[in-house]
């Protein structure tokens, strides 16, 4: 099953940053170069990144130049996240490119990838709830707190790998076909954020 192999390269990728748990750790993809594995492992490494990078810009004692510099580096790294979303539909989009959809073929609400994103971040958050569940220094009532929430994580992440199973199954079958769009982030485009060009609001 796609997502079943999708979870354990994302456990992986979080299991190899959490050895160093350095933002600034670099990254050394186990995959082959170019296949849709290590796009995925490339994918779950940067999102572990910015999760970490999310947690230090809360320090309340944060001295707020280092702060800017993180915020910036968060924007850089949300953009590098949709652009990776955009490689793995495209490469689903070549995959499926000799599929010829049914006349009633329906279009889904999001893309493949859109949802491996999620499926991805879902990843990240079992992990680090997992982590709360057992801490040491946490207290009881903290810990029964946070392994009913890593319980609905759990059934969560089975609900929505079997929808992404499904959306799968249905444009390999022509039920449903995709479509993508560039997401067209404004405020990293110096032609399109005001505030860069020069324009006013």
């Amino acid at each position: 099953m796609f997502t079943e192999n999708a979870n354990a390269i994302f456990n992986r990728s979080i299991e190899d940053y959490h050895r160093f748990d350095n933002v600034d750790q670099p990254m050394a993809n186990p995959y082959a170069a170019g296949s849709l594995d290590a796009l995925l492992y490339e994918k779950n490494w940067v999102d572990a990144v910015q999760w970490h990078l999310e947690d230090i810009i809360r320090d309340p004692n944060i001295d707020p130049v280092e702060a800017l510099k993180i915020k910036r580096r968060i924007d850089r790294s949300n953009q590098v996240r949709t652009d990776m979303v955009e490689y793995i539909d495209s490469y689903m989009l070549d995959k499926y490119k000799d599929i010829v959809p049914a006349a009633d073929a329906r279009l889904n609400t999001e893309t493949p990838a859109w949802a491996i994103d999620r499926l991805s971040i879902l990843a990240l958050k079992i992990y680090h709830m997992h982590e709360e569940v057992v801490r040491p220094d946490a207290e009881a009532q903290h810990v029964e707190a946070c392994r009913k929430k890593l319980d609905t994580l759990l059934s969560q992440q089975v609900d929505l790998s079997t929808a992404i199973e499904e959306l799968i199954e249905d444009i390999e079958a022509g039920r449903k076909y995709m479509k993508t769009y560039k997401q067209m982030k404004m405020y990293n485009d110096p032609s399109l954020n005001p505030v860069l060009y020069g324009g006013k609001q």
